[in-house]
């Protein structure tokens, strides 16, 4: 039978501790706790007072002075966790959580969980071969010794690296160990936290090469997990979903987040704001929920990514295309087509090319699939295209010995089509206009991965006026090009109104340009 002890790090709101271990200690499980040495007394007092008397809970020996990215986040865990192997002879797994983690399952879907596989859960990539670190200093964090906190003591910490690496004092990595990086927070299973605690104790070589790692978290049980655990018992991820913006903080969860939490496919949730009380009182009554059923859609960082990424990138700080100096020709007409139902738009290049001697191409930047000549390889992938656009649409002129040519283009694509306006060339846009009911924008928040067939209404009815309002903010950015040649194919124009249109863009007779407008599936979804 599966009994979890969680290894519960904190250092604030022992309120909110009290609250947490009585949740998961009601719920048949054990928690060991490690509440931070620079937290007040005070506040440790009165979890220890509230909590005496539960066998269920236990307290590390000592408590270490916590400080981010320092070795004393590992010493912690060590201790907080040979307690809980010492106080819960019946735990399991060990589960490591902190003070403001909550569960988004109910207990009996996490224990079903973990007994479905005999695994180890913790993210455990190569140091040097992925590239889970993004940003800052990556080989440094083990090759220098670090005796000070980068946020703390900013100078002392790069002059005295600066100083390491002037004089050629590089350390050399434990020969035996291939260093693993990952998430702090993991789920390992009772032999596996045996196996790390008895390493631990006799490879003293190793916890003094780890003390003076810089954010060690992130890679001693990475490592001595691999080290000690064949890879097939280890599953390489995380059961704690967060997120981080941006900037690289942690994405913190509100009240109005309840939906979105318990559709992810992971068991706990980091980190739920303080001030979330509606949020806390709803997932601890769900923890001890029994025969609930969870629809997992699983979009949480797409959708985060979506509904915040308004006024970044391609809104304001938009990067800036190069290769300006390729001209596609003075005497050339470049007409560009502009849809976001691309299936209307196809349909339209389809008659278009039935009915007109014009050469027409989909959506060639948008669509890795368009049909294209070969032209040598640089219509090869999409990041080809987009890397020599110029060069590419002007060997499409040259290819079709034509000095007029037409492409699809998304309307998202702003920068693509303000690169061609700068262009010594003729431009003329044709955008067309469509209708969107809220069904096709749920189709197409599915499509595009914001959204799957389990995806909660309450999170739709979010993600939906979001991507209206793209679609507006789209087409307010083609009228702000101000282009002379800007003209509109609409859905509930009149037919005389669309031919009009088409025969101006495209620079077809009136007769020709009607017989495109009268396609009567054009539009159709």
């Amino acid at each position: 039978m599966t009994q979890i002890a969680f290894i519960l790090l904190c250092h604030k709101d022992p309120d909110g501790v009290i609250a947490q271990t009585l949740r998961l200690t009601a719920a048949g499980d054990c928690v060991a706790i490690h509440f931070d040495a620079r937290s007040r007394k005070s506040d440790y007092a009165r979890i220890r007072a509230a909590l005496a008397g539960n066998p269920q809970v236990a307290f590390a020996r000592r408590r270490v002075k916590c400080g981010w990215g320092e070795w004393s986040l590992v010493a912690a865990t060590l201790v907080a966790l040979e307690a809980a192997v010492a106080g819960f002879p019946g735990a399991t797994h060990f589960y490591l959580l902190s003070g403001d983690c909550m569960p988004i399952k109910t207990a009996e879907y996490i224990r079903g969980r973990l007994e479905r596989e005999d695994v180890d859960y913790i993210e455990s990539f190569d140091f040097f071969g992925s590239d889970w670190i993004k940003t800052g200093i990556k080989e440094e964090r083990l090759i220098y010794r670090h005796w000070f906190n980068e946020r703390q003591r900013k100078w002392l910490f790069y002059t005295s690296m600066d100083l390491q690496k002037r004089f050629g004092l590089a350390r050399k990595l434990p020969e035996d160990l291939k260093i693993r990086i990952g998430s702090q927070w993991w789920c390992l299973r009772r032999r596996t936290v045996e196996a790390v605690l008895d390493f631990a104790k006799s490879r003293k070589d190793v916890l003094s090469f780890f003390a003076t790692t810089w954010i060690p978290d992130e890679t001693f049980f990475q490592t001595l997990v691999a080290h000690l655990v064949p890879d097939r018992e280890i599953r390489s991820r995380t059961l704690t979903f967060l997120m981080f913006t941006d900037y690289g903080m942690p994405v913190t969860f509100y009240d109005d987040h309840y939906d979105l939490l318990v559709a992810q496919e992971y068991l706990f949730a980091r980190k739920i704001s303080p001030d979330a009380r509606a949020l806390k009182e709803r997932l601890g009554a769900l923890y001890a929920e029994t025969g609930r059923n969870f629809a997992l859609s699983d979009e949480g960082r797409r959708q985060y990514a979506y509904l915040t990424s308004r006024g970044r990138e391609g809104r304001r700080f938009a990067p800036r295309f190069w290769e300006t100096e390729t001209s596609l020709g003075r005497n050339r007409t470049l007409m560009v087509v502009t849809c976001k139902k691309w299936h209307v738009a196809k349909r339209l290049m389809e008659r278009v090319r039935g009915l007109t001697d014009l050469p027409a191409v989909d959506y060639l930047f948008n669509e890795q699939a368009t049909e294209l000549p070969d032209l040598g390889g640089i219509q090869s992938s999409i990041e080809k295209r987009m890397r020599h656009r110029r060069a590419l649409v002007r060997m499409l002129f040259e290819h079709w010995q034509t000095d007029r040519l037409i492409l699809c283009v998304d309307p998202g694509s702003i920068e693509l089509i303000q690169d061609f306006q700068q262009d010594r060339s003729h431009l003329r846009l044709l955008e067309i206009d469509c209708t969107f009911t809220d069904e096709y924008l749920v189709g197409h928040a599915r499509r595009v991965g914001l959204a799957g067939p389990e995806t909660p209404v309450s999170a739709m009815e979010k993600l939906l006026p979001t991507i209206r309002y793209d679609v507006k903010f789209e087409s307010d950015r083609l009228r702000d090009l101000d282009l002379a040649r800007h003209v509109h194919l609409r859905q509930g124009a009149s037919l005389e109104e669309n031919a009009a249109a088409l025969a101006a863009f495209l620079g077809i007779p009136a007769e020709t340009a009607r017989e495109i407008a009268a396609t009567d599936y054009l539009f159709v979804d």
